[in-house]
């Protein structure tokens, strides 16, 4: 049994303290900083599931695999937090498990998991009193997902169609691209009678998201027309189903993503968490909308952030978890119009998603600029949560950089853009340090004022080595509202990035950024601006680390899993519906500015990434390896990875790399330095 007040004594690991002097670093980490190999190691909360009567808190620990010993994804574990007496006991930790909720009129959590190499993922249920983990559902496939009718026994789960075999004499099956997927189905069957044949649900497409009405004769369903990732985001259409008939008996007219279906609890209404229009890059409005179909109503129109979260309180008033610029909200919206009541403004809390019960306690996670995702509970009628879980103790004797929230003004005066900054560990004031400037992703995504450093993004690891780390929300942000989040479409490359420039114009002139010593990283389309801050405006950059990034718009668009979303909701017109909208195309993509580039760039990018094809980081990688010989580039691949390294080692290593490149050519500001020579950067674990 795991006590909340852990013991907080900071230990050196045999690898942190090679890392701590490793010679191939051409600055020393601060003595008690945090390390790549912390990172590595770095335990979060990452989901949770509060019990109506109040008493336990079933959340999972994402934990990562040894580096040194498998290279594999981090698994979620399975803990519950007893609130009688404030004890965490680990419940299930010999695998991962996924949809954990507590199984109504039992005693008892139930989970997904996969038990065993090869086996499918099944449905578990593990005693709160303590036992084992008993198998209580296996399908012939995979469950994909699972949701309870209230009685219990019955479950709505999802599934993949059966692969089609092949009838090829030939020894080996080649894959038709794009063909024959199989589609999400959807199912519903009574597990508390053995042998009992699942009901499949006919209804053409794809099913995401099931909800089960309150009074359980009714599903409400999100279909999309197939199971492409393009459809997932932009197709998904809500019907209503019957539960004895299972045939359609109402359709929601939702356009747009759909990000959460909600029933109120008379079953009259359903609220949507969903895209604003067909172009909304996000799902983070509400509309309502009668349960006998129709056309949802958007609400709170005016709200100048994004909701992340909705559950219903009473028929008439919704709970919200919301992101506004880089504070998180939690509170309450009447449906009629009323003002929002907030419950908790977290202005340094990361709050990413919560768990409600009826008494109107609030189970959620956050992260903090001290510390990653941990579990909070707020009480009903209380204004401040209590922290209930402490992982990764050794943060406490950590010596961290400062953190805070900061605003500039862009060069054309339309907005002020929002910003984190984290100093360097025992920064002094007006002293001018070199800056990594880190962009999110998306560009529909914003950094919150939580923790801020992971295997890819550098925080604290380059606090501890004397960089100051930049985070801005550029304009296309979310957390802004529905202008903000449309400023940036069609205008790819142009005003948005300049945003970025802006920000670290503003920390030079606050005498905190070395004007000379300017670098910049970031994934996906922060690995597209890394690019074009290393191509257009080079002459800003002292050195970049790309990853899985965008560099020839031109050829994105041909070898991307998303087409549609990119049109929609980034792009807003086709790059053939013109001779001048291909040059555009062209003109903003890195590739176009490769004789301005003298920024030496890392590029690194997953293999098997089909969102930003592996194709991408190549054609900047040979642009500059032809066009500009003497300029210092690096290209990695990551075998077996996609979108993102996911395993254990790829991580550590990518976070080695990042850090080492930095050191050679910001830290020193020195362009003409040798690449870094050895083939690995990761140094042999004791």
């Amino acid at each position: 049994m795991q006590k909340n007040s852990l013991l907080r004594t900071r230990t050196f690991s045999p690898l942190l303290i090679l890392l701590l002097f490793f010679t191939g670093s051409h600055h020393v980490y601060a003595q008690y900083g945090v390390t790549p190999a912390d990172i590595a190691k770095m335990e979060s909360v990452s989901g949770v599931s509060l019990s109506e009567d109040g008493n336990y808190i079933a959340y999972t620990l994402n934990t990562p695999a040894d580096p040194y010993l498998e290279n594999l994804p981090n698994q979620n574990h399975l803990y519950v937090l007893d609130l009688s007496d404030g004890t965490t006991r680990a419940y299930f930790t010999h695998g991962s498990v996924s949809s954990v909720d507590f199984r109504p009129g039992t005693h008892t959590v139930s989970f997904l998991t996969q038990a065993g190499n090869g086996a499918s993922q099944a449905l578990y249920e593990i005693p709160l009193d303590g036992g084992q983990a008993e198998k209580i559902f296996e399908f012939d496939r995979s469950i994909l997902s699972y949701t309870w009718h209230h009685d219990g026994n019955h479950i709505f789960f999802t599934a993949f169609d059966e692969p089609e075999s092949s009838a090829s004499p030939l020894p080996y099956t080649p894959q038709v691209f794009e063909e024959n997927q199989p589609q999400r189905r959807g199912y519903i069957t009574n597990i508390s009678r053995e042998n009992h044949p699942p009901h499949p649900i006919e209804i053409p497409g794809s099913i995401y998201l099931a909800e089960w009405s309150p009074d359980g004769s009714q599903i409400a369903l999100s279909v999309a027309p197939t199971s492409s990732v393009d459809d997932s985001y932009m197709s998904q259409e809500v019907v209503i189903l019957d539960y004895r008939t299972r045939s359609v008996i109402a359709e929601i007219n939702n356009q747009g993503k759909l990000g959460q279906i909600a029933w109120s609890p008379n079953g009259a209404r359903l609220a949507l968490r969903a895209a604003a229009t067909i172009h909304d890059p996000i799902d983070g409005r509400i509309h309502i909308v009668t349960s006998r179909g129709g056309t949802p109503q958007m609400i709170d129109t005016g709200f100048e952030g994004k909701y992340e979260r909705i559950s219903w309180l009473d028929d008439t008033t919704l709970q919200f978890l919301a992101s506004e610029s880089t504070a998180s909200l939690l509170g309450t919206l009447p449906i009629d119009g009323s003002p929002r009541q907030i419950q908790f403004h977290g202005d340094a809390h990361a709050i990413s998603t919560y768990s409600l019960n009826s008494a109107g306690d609030i189970a959620f996670i956050a992260s903090t600029p001290s510390h990653p995702a941990e579990l909070f509970l707020l009480r009903s009628g209380e204004s401040q949560p209590e922290r209930m879980t402490f992982h990764n103790p050794w943060l406490d004797s950590a010596d961290l950089g400062r953190q805070e929230v900061i605003s500039y003004s862009t060069r054309d005066g339309e907005y002020m853009i929002d910003g984190i900054i984290i100093y360097p560990t025992g920064y002094e004031q007006g002293t001018p340090v070199p800056l990594i400037t880190v962009v999110h992703g998306g560009p529909e995504a914003h950094y919150s004022n939580g923790w801020l450093t992971s295997y890819s993004t550098p925080g604290q690891m380059a606090a501890a080595k004397g960089y100051a780390v930049f985070y801005p929300n550029y304009r296309g942000s979310t957390g802004r509202g529905t202008g903000f989040a449309f400023s940036s479409q069609a205008d790819m490359a142009g005003k948005e990035f300049d945003d970025i420039v802006d920000g670290t114009d503003h920390l030079i002139g606050m005498g905190i950024a070395d004007q000379n010593r300017i670098g910049v990283t970031g994934g996906s389309y922060g690995g597209y601006a890394s690019a074009w801050m290393s191509t257009y405006y080079s002459d800003r950059f002292a050195a970049a680390v790309m990853f899985v990034g965008i560099s020839n718009n031109l050829s994105k668009w041909g070898t991307s899993d998303i087409p549609d979303e990119l049109y929609l909701v980034h792009a807003r017109e086709r790059m053939w519906s013109s001779d001048a909208k291909w040059m555009d195309y062209l003109r903003r993509s890195p590739v176009y500015w490769v004789d301005r580039a003298q920024t030496p760039i890392l590029i690194m990018h997953g293999s098997e990434d089909t969102r930003v094809h592996p194709g991408q980081s190549l054609e900047l990688y040979r642009h500059l390896k032809v066009r500009k010989p003497n300029l210092p580039v690096r290209l990695v691949w990551y075998p077996g990875e996609g979108h993102g390294n996911r395993r254990s080692s790829a991580r550590l290593d990518y976070s080695l790399r990042m850090m080492e490149w930095f050191d050679t050519y910001l830290m020193t500001g020195d362009p003409s330095a040798d690449l870094p020579h050895w083939d690995s950067p990761v140094p042999e674990k004791e």
